[in-house]
């Protein structure tokens, strides 16, 4: 077969390069190993870090690029890529207005979603953060069966809480008689779709990014291949010109006249290069992956093979999430991400030396980075969440879900651990009593004053942000004093690799000695973390893997970035 590009992988930078293509006049397929389309992006909360975005402008957000450069210089160091990072942040605001004027995209800004270090030099408390618009999946029509379904850890009985003002209405849920009846209104349309559809329609968060991308793509006469592994890269006269994939009906050999795109979700389920890379190196029962189980490094070894080099120098190779494994009723083990418990009032992260770590409030990325370094010190495998009753009970803790849902799940499956006393939990999780007992006499002296001297809780917008606005003087300090108490064991984990193909600020791919490798790109986490294994902000992974789907798909069609 013949096209003009072929896109190996269909998550949100893999889309947007075909999308962007197809609106070109390119002939473009998309060919995808899994059977479903959406990669990980379609399990993520859909957020996109743009600095200066469209919507952000039109907003009042004060902002501007040299800020946006001085927060980056800041965040980044001295792995700053300037030509990289010059054309993410030159081509960022032109592809959210691409894709809000010439496809199905629809974005909303989120106005208050801070930096991830908003106190640092050129950092903002709102305004560089977008996400996708809820859809409507029947207008996907059969093809909505292909797009990949949510984990039921990340649902509430298999209904996915949206990004934005849906989140919040669920977190006030029991709070505000607005809330509850938005509440419930979601959940009756969720068990109708259920019922009649076989699942949730409304689609959401990354779901409803890739489920707008997906219907642009189709309207261009873009086709998704799916259950179609790539098996190899074609080269002719050292050019990239294609790749042989392996569909249901055979082997295919597919001629791409402008480039491949490599777009296949990084090596987040690659064992060995895991183990290489990561600095605890992981044995398969000690991290755990959020991003979709085919993503397994086919990229990254393709282009390896016709001389391309993964940058390893990050300051991280992935992006960090702090998870919990959750027993399931058939034996297996979910996985659960611990974004937003750990940051509301009234709960503390210790190790098994009872001693807390980190400030529980900051970014999972930062916080799994102090875990890390913490546990190599101690050769620990873990940490653990404590909490007391008041707190579970507003808000629950990891996948126990507040009242009126009931804990005996998950206390008898072994997930939460109870006790009376603090010296109980202690011993059933297997924690150092007395030194928890003096850290919780400590932080919660504190706590009652809302003040955290430690580690600074609540300091900073992007902390306050991710706490309770209701609860004072502090939204993330609350003493942990009401029995009975519970904990939960945290492993580190990741949403995605930042290790990955060296590329130019067009995307193209460079062998090691700093040539472009003709005909083949890189988008998403298959190219190399343009900040350099740092993580400046909400959509750090899928900011930079659209604009760059977008640059790339521009470049092949002979258009100036």
């Amino acid at each position: 077969m013949t096209c003009d590009v072929l896109v190996i992988g269909s998550g949100a930078g893999g889309l947007a390069a075909a999308v962007t293509a197809g609106r070109l006049g390119l002939d473009t397929i998309v060919v995808e190993k899994d059977a479903w389309f959406g990669g990980t992006t379609a399990l993520s909360g859909g957020w996109l870090w743009i600095p200066c975005n469209p919507l952000a402008v039109r907003a009042g957000v004060q902002d501007s690029l040299d800020r946006a450069r001085t927060y980056l210089r800041h965040e980044v160091g001295e792995r700053y890529d300037e030509e990289r990072i010059e054309a993410f942040l030159q081509n960022g605001p032109a592809m959210v207005d691409f894709f809000q004027t010439r496809t199905d995209v629809e974005f909303a800004l989120g106005s208050t979603y801070p930096d991830y270090h908003p106190d640092a030099p050129g950092g903002l408390p709102g305004g560089r953060a977008i996400y996708a618009e809820p859809y409507d999946g029947l207008l996907l029509g059969d093809r909505l069966a292909q797009l990949r379904p949510q984990v039921r850890e990340m649902t509430l009985f298999g209904l996915k809480v949206g990004s934005g003002p849906d989140f919040s209405h669920f977190f006030k849920a029991r709070r505000s008689p607005r809330s509850a009846l938005y509440v419930a209104g979601r959940i009756a349309a969720h068990l109708r779709d259920v019922v009649m559809h076989g699942r949730d329609v409304r689609l959401m968060s990354g779901n409803a990014l890739i489920g707008r991308l997906a219907t642009s793509a189709f309207k261009s006469n873009v086709p998704i291949w799916v259950s179609s592994p790539v098996t190899g890269l074609v080269v002719e006269d050292g050019k990239v010109v294609g790749a042989t994939a392996h569909r249901p009906t055979g082997e295919v050999k597919i001629i791409a006249r402008r480039g491949v795109v490599c777009a296949a979700g990084g090596f987040p389920h690659d064992p060995d290069r895991r183990h290489r890379l990561y600095p605890h190196q992981p044995a398969a029962t000690s991290h755990y992956s959020l991003a979709a189980p085919g993503d397994t490094g086919d990229g990254l070894r393709m282009a390896e093979a016709v001389g391309a080099v993964v940058e390893e120098r990050c300051s991280n190779p992935a992006a960090w999430m702090p998870v919990s494994r959750v027993p399931r009723t058939d034996g297996t083990f979910g996985t659960y991400p611990h974004s937003f418990d750990r940051t509301k009032p009234g709960t503390i992260a210790v190790t098994s030396h009872g001693k807390r770590f980190a400030n529980e409030s900051d970014s999972y990325h930062d916080v799994v980075e102090a875990m890390l370094r913490v546990l190599a010190k101690d050769r620990g495998t873990a940490f653990f969440l404590v909490c007391d009753h008041r707190f579970i009970k507003r808000y629950g803790l990891g996948m126990a879900k507040p009242f009126p849902i009931p804990l005996g799940p998950y206390l008898r499956s072994g997930y939460l651990q109870c006790a009376n006393t603090t010296a109980e939990l202690a011993a059933h999780a297997g924690i150092d009593a007395a030194a928890l007992a003096a850290t919780l006499e400590r932080f919660n002296q504190f706590a009652r004053q809302g003040e955290d001297p430690d580690f600074g809780r609540g300091h900073n917008a992007y902390n306050q942000y991710q706490g309770d606005a209701d609860h004072h003087p502090n939204p993330c300090l609350a003493p942990i004093d009401k029995p009975p108490f519970y904990c939960v064991r945290i492993l580190p984990g990741d949403l995605g690799t930042f290790a990955g193909l060296r590329t130019n600020g067009y995307g193209q791919v460079l062998a090691r000695d700093g040539s472009t490798i003709p005909g083949l790109y890189a988008a998403g986490t298959d190219m190399a973390s343009i900040f350099g294994g740092s993580y400046p902000g909400p959509g750090t992974t899928l900011g930079p893997a659209m604009t760059f789907g977008f640059i790339c798909a521009r470049h092949m069609a002979g258009v100036a970035n």
